[in-house]
């Protein structure tokens, strides 16, 4: 007599939020300090420090993205059209990164 093992699969996560979320963020930070640390000549008005507003603001609101990304590409796994779903995801995070940057360069280079 043999015995059978009838579990059942469970399906695979591929992306974690996790990573999905470190992504963003990371593309975030790379778009925003390419556009800050471009700038040699700043406005005195500016202050010393005003890299630090982009360089957090941005990468959060890519973090943002992310996680919005994530639960698209997850209700494409559940049901949803995969294809609409990663579509509004990639949208949604692009929404999430330009709004992240125009709100980190508010009162420096986004005048």
């Amino acid at each position: 007599m043999s015995e059978t093992n009838n579990l059942t699969s469970q399906p695979h996560e591929t992306v974690s939020l996790r990573k999905s979320v470190l992504i963003g963020a990371a593309i975030a930070a790379c778009l925003i300090s390419f556009f800050v640390f471009s700038v040699y000549e700043t406005n005195p008005n500016w202050g010393k420090l005003w890299r630090i507003q982009p360089l957090i603001i941005t990468p959060l609101a890519g973090a943002a993205g992310g996680a919005f990304f994530y639960f698209m590409f997850q209700m494409g796994m559940r049901g949803m059209n995969k294809t609409v779903a990663i579509l509004l995801g990639m949208l949604g995070y692009v929404v999430a990164l330009w709004l992240g940057t125009v709100l980190g360069l508010s009162g420096t280079l986004w005048n």
